[in-house]
């Protein structure tokens, strides 16, 4: 599996718990979760404790990160929370390929050829079927990731549980809440 690993949100100095923060928020993925560090290959049957990230010269603060495997992986080997801040909220995501837009706007072109009756030439209803093929294609190829509603490390290239919900406001605001707590009580 394939990890983003992402700075943690209470570690970010100036972080503002406040903030709306989520899909459709308007903010950019590293302003929500801080920095990403860098992508690692973990292999989920060896479980390793320690993961260097690349990019960085060895030994620089940072470079190094700890995976808290403790409870992370259920029986059926698929992954219950997160390894890298032990956060036992995420949630899945669908990464559709870059050709999707593309594919919009030819089935946005397809509809008006059939509405304003262009649909009678041989060539249009093949181009048609082609198109609707393509389509279907895409969204089946459209894999699964799972992301970390605390720290928003992405997981990908692993099978995703069927318990692992969609983004939900509720729970975001959830854990946000509890991370708050937390950062207040830790400064006080």
């Amino acid at each position: 599996m394939r990890v983003d690993v992402r700075d943690h949100i209470g570690q970010q100095p100036g972080h503002q718990p406040d903030r709306p923060s989520g899909p459709g928020s308007g903010r950019q993925l590293g302003d929500h979760w801080g920095r990403r560090l860098g992508r690692v290959e973990v292999d989920l049957e060896q479980r390793p404790d320690l993961v260097r990230l690349p990019g960085e010269e060895l030994g620089a603060p940072g470079t190094e990160r700890f995976l808290n495997w403790d409870g992370a992986v259920d029986d059926s080997k698929r992954l219950r929370k997160c390894v890298v801040c032990g956060g036992g909220s995420l949630y899945r995501n669908k990464v559709l390929p870059q050709v999707t837009p593309f594919v919009v706007l030819l089935a946005f072109a397809g509809a008006i050829i059939g509405l304003l009756g262009y649909a009678t030439n041989p060539l249009v209803l093949p181009a048609l079927v082609g198109l609707l093929i393509v389509d279907v294609a895409t969204l089946a190829l459209a894999r699964e990731r799972l992301i970390c509603y605390r720290c928003g490390s992405v997981y990908s290239g692993l099978r995703v549980a069927r318990y692992h919900r969609r983004w939900s406001r509720l729970e975001a605001e959830r854990v946000r809440a509890l991370e708050t707590e937390i950062v207040a009580s830790s400064s006080s």
